[in-house]
Formats: structure tokens, C-alpha cells, sequence
């Protein structure tokens, strides 16, 4: 088996991991100004994605140009994503069916309405634990635990067992519960995303994120949270209807949540109860004739994209809440060095729709993430330490090996563009 890194081999953003020349595991974009896409010309036979985030799926609409139609591989929640994903990045780009246009000057969308079109002809949906044969290669997804439909991937041509793992989370969230399996596998290429990282147990995080809101709600403020809306947007939901929590949703997080209570996503969800439940508790917001001001006027909590302040209904309601102290910017995430949201914690201002704006009001941060932390890396890896591990998704991946390396694991972190081969 060899294995070519295209992207996220020491970067987060834009994997792709092309086996035997066949065969692709993922295909996504870094979203940053200017984007960037996997490395060198790919011509699989078949695509198999582990989950619909835009650094795993955001390019493979490109992959269905000229007269290419690889088949396309995943679980239903990941294509309904990808989709979803897919269709926001043609709109923000301008794009049509006549084609790509600029937008704002800066740079062309990576596909077109007409090859987004095609995706669904060659698309196959599978569920966890369910083995089917592709290019050659018998594959299985396991539940990963990182959003809804995530999926470890397990390939195996008959000589080598490749495990994939995608991202992954070992601690249960609201919609899903933390992944518990540990497939056998000669090679695994692990994510190592949180390497440096160890959090509080996620129960006492969602704990202090609560009692902040309410305190806030108390004194008579109102609660902004920017939060990414596959996966952030439906834990907040779900949060503020277990605690009785009056609250708004806006931006795309709104279909992504009426996406995930569709009866084919349903059994991928920890608690489909739960979910609707917190949906109806929720007002979604349409955004006509004023409305987000008169809302960001209200004693109540305000759940919206976009996660890190680049962009989406946040830039009316930040400015909206920024004057009074009373009120609160609670981000949930992890912000980007160099994104409105990172200067906003870190200065307590930031540029807000092309403005640059000093903010009153309290800022916090809470850590929700959707990774495994490293001691989560590492009592995953611990049922693999006869395994050859490769160190991938991440801004210290070379770190992170050397430190198994030294723990006693065969590892290493491969670069963009290196291959590996098994051994005979």
C-alpha cells in the first residue's frame, strides 16, 4: 500500500490522502484569504470523505470536471453536509451555472454549479460498521464522535489495514458520543489536532459556559455566541433547552440543525429527542425588515455564525452588543491567529465589517471543542502502540511524533507531498 500526502500532512486545512493512486480519502480547502486546495492532479477511481467539514470536503465538487466521475463514498449525514457546504461556497463566490465568477476580485471558486450537480449521480451512502468493496479495497466507517456522521476509516486492500482515523473526539458531546472503537490496523494516520492541549472535562466546561449566560440574562444583558454552525451551533441549541434557556439561532446553523433531524441523519444523533426538543425551544431568525437589532435588543441569548467574526449575521449583533458591559460575546471555539474573533480576546477589539471596533462588552472563551484533546490522542493511540502511526492535521506534527517516538511508538509526520510505502 502506499500513501501520497496531497494536504493536511502539518497544517490543518485542505486534506487529502491519495492511497495507491486509486483510491482518495478526503478532498478539502483551507478557507483562508487566499483558500487553498490539495497539492498536484488527483484521477481516482473512487472518493471516500469522513465527515462534512470544508477542510475535508470543501473541494470535492472539483474532482467531477471534464469527464471524470469517481465514485463518492460516505455516510448520509456527510453528504447532506458536504452539500449544504458546497452550495454556501457557490453563493459566496458568485457562482452559477454559466460558471465561476470573481468575487470581489480576489480569486475563482474551485467548481461549478454543474459539477455540484453531478455529485449526487455518483454518490453511495453506508452507515457505521457496514463493509463494501471499492477500487479494489474493502472499507468500513467507525462513529468517530466528532459531528454528526463522522467516521474513522478502515481500509483494507488484503495485505495492509490502513486506519484513517479523521477527526475524532473521545469525550461524548450533546449530539454524539465519543468514539469507542479501536479497530485492528497495521498503519494509522492520526489526526493530532489538540497534541498540546488538555481541557477540563467537557461537563464543566458546559457547566461555567451556563452559569456565565445566566448570570448575564440575570443582570439584564444580552448573550452574542459566534459559533460554527455544523456541530457549535446544535450543542449551544441543546444546551440552552436543558436549561431553560430562552435563545436565537441564525445563519446557516439553521439548516445544518433541520438537516440533522432528517429521518436518514436521525440515528447518527446521540439523542434525536434532545435535538428536536432544542430546536423547538429555539426562534430562527430571518433576518427581513430589522429584525436581528430588535433582537440584539432583547434580554436573551443569540447563537450565530460566523464562529470567529469573518463574517455572517454576527457582524450585525457584535456591533449591536459591543457598548454596554452588561452584555457578553461568548465565543465557543477555536479562533484563528489573525481572525476578528482571536484580536477580540486578545485586545478587546477587533474589525468588525471593515471597521474597527473597541467592544464593552464582556468576552469570553470556552473551550466546546469537537477534538480529542491530547490526552484523548493519546488513550486512543495507547491500543496501537505495535502500529506504525502517522501524525497528520495539525500545527505540530513533527512535535507530536517525536513525542510518541520517545513513549515507545513507531511514529512519524509526514510532509505535503511525501509518500509512504509498507513494508513487504
Amino acid at each position: 500500500m502506499e500513501l501520497e500526502f496531497r494536504g493536511g500532512a502539518g497544517e490543518v486545512g485542505r486534506s487529502a490522502l491519495v492511497i495507491d493512486g486509486t483510491l482518495l480519502l478526503d478532498f478539502g480547502m483551507d478557507s483562508g484569504n487566499p483558500p487553498s486546495f490539495p497539492v498536484g492532479d488527483v484521477d481516482p477511481e473512487a472518493v471516500v470523505l469522513s465527515h462534512g467539514h470544508l477542510d475535508h470536503v470543501g473541494s470535492l465538487p472539483s474532482l467531477l470536471s471534464g469527464d471524470a466521475r469517481p465514485e463518492i463514498h460516505w455516510t448520509p449525514p456527510t453528504r447532506d453536509l458536504a452539500t449544504v457546504l458546497a452550495r454556501d461556497t457557490l453563493k459566496l463566490h458568485g457562482v452559477t451555472s454559466n460558471g465561476p465568477a470573481r468575487h470581489g476580485g480576489s480569486y475563482d471558486c474551485p467548481f461549478t454549479e454543474a459539477e455540484l450537480a453531478r455529485v449526487s449521480q455518483v454518490s453511495e451512502t453506508h452507515g457505521y460498521r457496514e463493509s463494501f468493496e471499492v477500487a479494489g479495497y474493502e472499507i468500513t466507517f467507525f462513529d468517530a464522535g466528532h459531528i454528526v456522521g463522522s467516521a474513522h476509516v478502515l481500509v483494507d486492500d488484503g495485505d495492509t489495514r490502513l486506519l484513517y482515523t479523521g477527526d475524532f473526539q473521545t469525550e461524548s458531546q450533546q449530539l454524539v458520543s465519543g468514539t469507542t472503537v479501536r479497530p485492528d490496523a497495521d498503519v494509522v494516520v492520526c489526526e493530532s489536532t489538540y497534541s498540546d492541549t488538555t481541557r477540563p472535562p467537557r461537563e464543566s466546561i458546559e457547566a461555567a459556559f451556563v452559569e456565565s449566560v445566566e448570570q448575564t440574562i440575570w443582570e439584564g444583558g444580552t448573550v452574542v455566541v459566534p459559533a460554527f454552525a455544523i456541530g457549535r451551533t446544535q450543542e449551544l441549541l441543546c444546551l440552552c433547552e436543558q436549561h431553560d434557556l430562552e435563545c436565537y439561532v441564525d445563519g446557516m446553523g439553521k439548516r445544518v440543525t433541520e438537516l440533522f433531524l432528517r429521518d436518514r441523519n436521525r440515528e447518527f444523533l446521540r439523542d434525536p429527542d434532545l435535538l428536536r426538543r432544542a430546536k423547538g425551544n429555539a426562534r430562527f431568525v430571518t433576518g427581513r425588515d430589522g429584525q436581528r437589532k430588535r433582537i440584539a435588543e432583547q434580554n436573551t441569548v443569540i447563537v450565530t455564525t460566523s464562529g470567529m467574526l469573518h463574517g455572517g449575521p454576527a457582524m450585525t449583533y457584535v456591533p449591536a452588543v459591543r457598548g454596554h458591559p452588561t452584555n457578553k460575546i461568548a465565543m465557543t471555539g477555536y479562533q484563528v491567529e489573525g481572525t476578528p474573533g482571536r484580536d477580540l480576546l486578545e485586545t478587546g477589539s477587533a474589525e468588525i465589517d471593515g471597521r474597527m471596533m473597541p467592544v464593552s462588552a464582556q468576552t469570553e472563551a470556552y473551550d466546546l471543542s469537537a477534538h480529542a484533546d491530547r490526552d484523548g490522542l493519546l488513550a486512543f493511540l495507547e491500543s496501537y502502540r505495535d502500529t506504525e502511526v502517522l501524525a497528520v492535521h495539525g500545527d505540530r506534527c513533527q512535535a507530536f511524533a517525536a513525542e510518541l517516538s520517545e513513549d515507545g511508538f513507531d511514529a512519524s509526520a509526514p510532509a505535503i507531498g511525501e509518500t509512504w510505502t509498507s513494508a513487504d
